[in-house]
């Protein structure tokens, strides 16, 4: 009778295990279903966003409602772009960013005080172009108001220095936060002497809009990826340049190597506050 007990027991033993190893696979389905059904979704959402890009990104703006009224002291090709740094550096750095995108953040916290190096020694001059992509993908005003600020910043001869507190500031990508003028002109008082009655009107008035919206088509036009976009000499530095990432060291050796065997630009003292 003990044998018999005994093998009663292991047997309901074995019968237990084999229940626990099959409700084991069993959650381990559950789990890859899962998981699977998160990555599926995961892909299809980056789908639809790369299609919403890609549909948003070949459209030109229609809605210009005047002239282009560019900013102070713009430079380049239809006066589309804002220049800082030395006129006769002899390498140019440019930049097409959105206010609103947070991989331009990113990269303008990563590579601020090392541009700012590279300007203030006369290595390189940054061009910069201004776009309005994630307005035209998340709907919303706030590229194209920053963007707007911005340029009256310039005008104010302090583009430089709110530049660089509209994105050490910047909101959630999905937070329309600079689409309020009163924020921006809020930022302006981080910025000496910038929050005067001609900047606030500026702002509010949209004085530069129509000019942002053609700075935006340029981009379209111009078959690039996305923001940010930087080139030096024309060669596109970011991600990488040919099989080197982009990083401050890197940025240092590349305006160097361009720079061999020149002289740097003449620097002029930047204005108060920027």
């Amino acid at each position: 009778m003990s044998e018999k007990n005994e093998q009663g027991k292991r047997a309901a033993r074995d019968r237990l295990v084999q229940q626990r190893e099959r409700q084991k696979a069993s959650e381990r389905r559950r789990r890859t279903l899962i998981v699977t059904s998160a990555v599926v979704g995961v892909l299809a959402l980056a789908a639809v966003v790369g299609v919403i890009a890609a549909n948003s990104g070949g459209k030109s703006d229609k809605s210009d409602a005047g002239p282009a009224v560019a900013p102070s002291g713009a430079i380049g090709k239809d006066s589309l772009a804002i220049g800082v740094g030395a006129d006769n550096a002899p390498s140019t750095l440019t930049i097409w960013e959105d206010f609103r995108c947070p991989v331009c953040a990113q990269f303008e916290n990563a590579f601020r005080d090392a541009i700012h190096q590279l300007e203030n020694t006369g290595q390189v001059r940054v061009e910069y172009h201004l776009a309005t992509l994630i307005d035209g993908n998340l709907g919303g005003s706030g590229s194209l108001r920053a963007a707007n600020a911005a340029a009256c910043a310039q005008d104010a001869g302090k583009f430089p220095a709110y530049h660089d507190v509209l994105y050490s500031n910047q909101p959630q990508e999905t937070d329309d936060a600079f689409g309020d003028n009163a924020k921006l002109i809020e930022l302006s008082g981080k910025v000496p002497g910038l929050d005067t009655p001609g900047f606030r009107s500026c702002v509010d008035d949209g004085k530069h809009d129509s000019w942002v919206k053609k700075s935006n088509t340029a981009f379209q036009n111009g078959g690039f990826q996305g923001t940010p976009t930087a080139l030096l000499n024309g060669e596109s530095i970011f991600p990488k340049k040919g099989n080197e990432p982009i990083t401050v060291a890197n940025l240092k050796k590349w305006v160097a190597e361009a720079n061999k065997g020149k002289k740097p630009g003449t620097v002029t003292p930047a204005p108060s506050g920027s």
